[in-house]
Parts: C-alpha cells; sequence; structure tokens
C-alpha cells in the first residue's frame, strides 16, 4: 500500500510511522511522499534523513486558498497514493480532496472523540482544554476524514490517565507516547491488510 503522510510540525507521528514500516508493525506499506504546509516543519528534514521524497505546499505561496487547495489536491492525484495520513497537518482538507478520496483519508487527533475535538481543538489547546475540564482520562483517536472536523467514521482509540500535576506540554508527551504512537501504525496496517 503507498501511502502520503501530510504534516505541519516535528513530525513525530512521521516517526512513529517510519519506524513502524522499518520494524515491520506496519506491512505491505510505503511512504511515498511527505508533504507539509510548512517549509520549516522539522517533518521534512526526518523524511530526507530516511529518503522519502518530500514537498512543501504552503498556502503562503499562493495568492488564494482556492488555489492552494488545487495545488494540494493536484499533488494527491499526480501521487495516486491508497492511503493519505494527516499526522499533525494543521490545514483544512479541501472539499474536494475529502469527496475524491472516500475512506482513503485518516487522521489522528490527541483526544477520544468525541470529546475536545471540532473547530478550535488542535495541538495543546486540545490538552489544556482536557484539564480545564478536569477529565481523569484523556487518549487519542484514528479517524477517517469527512467534510466535518474531526467528525469522520472512528477507527481507533487508547485511553491516556490524566496524572494530577500535568501540564498541557507532559499531558501532550503522554498521549503521544502511550496513544497516538500505538494507534496510527496499527490503524495502517490495519487497511493496508483490509481490517477496516
Amino acid at each position: 500500500m503507498n501511502i502520503v503522510v501530510l504534516v505541519s510540525g516535528g513530525g513525530t507521528n512521521l516517526q512513529a510511522i517510519i519506524d513502524a514500516i522499518n520494524n515491520n508493525t506496519i506491512r505491505d506499506t510505503k511512504i511515498i511522499e511527505v508533504v507539509s504546509n510548512n517549509q520549516n516543519a522539522y517533518a521534512l528534514v526526518r523524511a530526507k534523513e530516511n529518503n522519502i521524497p518530500a514537498k512543501c505546499i504552503s498556502p503562503r505561496e499562493f495568492d488564494t486558498r482556492d488555489d492552494f487547495n488545487s495545488a494540494l489536491v493536484e499533488e494527491m492525484d499526480r501521487l495516486s497514493p491508497d492511503l493519505i495520513v494527516l499526522a499533525g497537518f494543521l490545514v483544512n482538507i479541501p472539499a474536494e480532496m475529502v469527496k475524491k478520496y472516500p475512506n482513503k483519508i485518516i487522521n489522528i487527533h490527541p483526544s477520544l472523540i468525541p470529546s475536545f475535538c471540532g473547530k478550535g481543538y488542535y495541538g495543546l489547546k486540545v490538552h489544556e482544554g482536557a484539564l480545564a475540564r478536569g477529565v481523569k482520562i484523556t487518549g487519542a483517536t484514528v479517524h477517517f476524514v469527512d467534510e466535518g472536523t474531526d467528525t469522520g467514521p472512528i477507527i481507533l482509540q487508547k485511553a491516556v490517565e490524566v496524572q494530577p500535576d500535568d501540564t498541557p506540554e507532559v499531558l501532550q508527551r503522554r498521549v503521544m507516547e502511550e496513544a497516538e504512537w500505538v494507534i496510527l501504525p496499527k490503524a495502517i496496517d490495519m487497511i493496508a491488510h483490509g481490517d477496516v
């Protein structure tokens, strides 16, 4: 199965995917390209270090959002991936792309959907929201992408305990290590083998 990974930042989930492919946790799968909307994303360095083609398609390089959306869709069409993985991609996916690739786009979200998801909940904001609410359990969700924000069918979830002295940063790290880096590779492997 050929996958494209879309990233915006450090690429820790990308690294988890690369490691899982290398150690055969994800079987029969190849990353054919990493695409970032941010030319300074460390994820692009991770891609290069692993000999994976990488490209930046940034909204800043286009006059309008529609032009950016078209360029992103064109790149996906050129690559023709079996699966598009959003691994910390902080850009709304164009509706046209969602329509063109039904059940072929997955996202990792750092909470147990339907909690702390939707508009405004991304990155540290998710963990700030969980701590402000006083929840005892949080986690991560891998889901298919549909037209809404974090509303597509859920594939996998994994719970993580919140500790009394957690800061948003500490909680974010624990959710990544205990949940995101576990279930994202697992979901990709399941899709590669028709288990979803």
